[in-house]
C-alpha cells in the first residue's frame, strides 16, 4: 500500500500514531513524506530517527524547513524564537544527520502522483518540475553547500524564464518547490504574502487558469492555512498537526483515494 503524508515538523508521537493507525509495514507498504520533516515541533532528532529507520519504504522531500535547519546549521541563518531545532543542532552525530538530510529529494513522480512541499510555478509541466528539482538536489549534496546557502535566499527572480541560470535559477527553483502559494496571471510568485490572503491579482498557484500541469495529480504540503485540500487531481496534506489540529496521510493505490488522519493535540508553539 503506498501513502502521501503531510507535514510532520517534529511531531514524532503523532507521526507514530499515524503508522499505527494505518497498520504501516516497512515490508509491505511505502509512503512519501511531503517536506517540513522538522522544527515547530517538540520531538525533531527523534521525527528524524523514525523516518531513517523505515529505510527504503519511506521517501522524504524537503521543504523550507529542512533547508532553514542546513543554512542555521552552516552558520548562514540565526535560529528564529520559535524555531526548536537544537535536539538536532546539539546531537553529537548532527553531522550524521545533516548529510542524511541532503540526500532528499524535493520533487517526486510515484504511483501516478507528482509530489513537491509547496508547489509548481505554472510555466513548468510534470518533466520540467523533476529536472528543475533535479538540479538543485544535486548542488545540494555537492561540495560547497555553505556557499550555495548563502545565495539561497531571496525573492527574486519572481518569475520563470528558461534563460535562468546559476544562482538565480536554483534560487527560483528553491522558491517553487519549498514556498510557492501565489502567483499572478503571468506566473510572477509573491513570496511576500501571508499565507490566508491572496494579493491583488494573484490566485493560489494551483487555481493559476493556464498551468501547465493540469491533469497531473499533484500532492503538496506547505500551506496549512488552507487546511485538507482534496480534489480530483490535487491533495493539499499539511493539516496543522503542529499548530495541534491533525496530521494526514492519504492511501493511494490503484485509484483509491483512504484519508487517515490523527490528532496531534500539541499547542501552538510560542510566538
Amino acid at each position: 500500500m503506498n501513502y502521501i503524508v503531510g507535514d510532520v515538523q517534529g511531531c514524532c508521537a503523532a507521526f507514530d500514531h499515524l503508522l499505527a493507525k494505518i497498520d504501516f509495514s516497512p515490508s509491505r507498504d511505502h509512503l512519501v513524506v511531503l517536506g517540513d520533516l522538522v522544527n515547530r515541533g517538540p520531538q525533531n532528532l527523534a521525527t528524524l530517527r523514525r523516518l531513517r529507520g523505515l529505510g527504503s519504504s519511506a521517501t522524504c522531500l524537503l521543504g523550507n524547513h529542512d533547508l532553514h535547519l542546513l543554512a542555521v546549521a552552516h552558520g548562514v541563518r540565526r535560529e528564529h524564537g520559535d524555531d526548536t531545532l537544537g535536539d538536532i543542532l546539539r546531537a553529537p552525530d548532527r553531522d550524521e544527520w545533516l548529510a542524511w538530510l541532503r540526500e532528499h529529494r524535493l520533487a517526486v513522480y510515484e504511483h501516478g502522483w507528482l509530489m513537491v512541499h509547496a508547489g509548481v510555478v505554472p510555466q513548468w509541466d510534470k518533466d520540467t518540475t523533476l529536472r528543475l528539482a533535479g538540479e538543485v538536489e544535486q548542488r545540494l549534496r555537492g561540495d560547497g553547500l555553505g556557499d550555495f546557502l548563502q545565495v539561497m535566499y531571496g525573492n527574486e527572480p519572481s518569475r520563470w524564464d528558461e534563460a535562468l541560470s546559476g544562482d538565480e535559477r536554483l534560487r527560483f527553483a528553491v522558491n517553487v518547490l519549498t514556498r510557492i502559494r501565489f502567483v499572478s496571471a503571468d506566473g510572477r510568485l509573491d513570496l511576500k504574502a501571508k499565507a490566508s490572503d491572496a494579493p491583488a491579482g494573484h490566485v493560489p498557484w494551483f487555481d493559476a487558469p493556464e498551468r501547465k500541469t493540469k491533469g497531473v495529480p499533484i500532492a503538496f504540503g506547505h500551506w496549512s492555512a488552507l487546511g485538507l485540500v482534496d480534489r480530483p487531481d490535487l491533495l493539499g496534506l499539511d493539516t496543522g498537526c503542529v499548530w495541534g489540529r491533525q496530521l494526514t496521510a492519504v492511501r493511494v493505490d490503484g485509484g483509491r483515494r483512504d484519508l487517515v488522519q490523527v490528532e496531534c493535540g500539541k499547542s501552538p508553539p510560542p510566538g
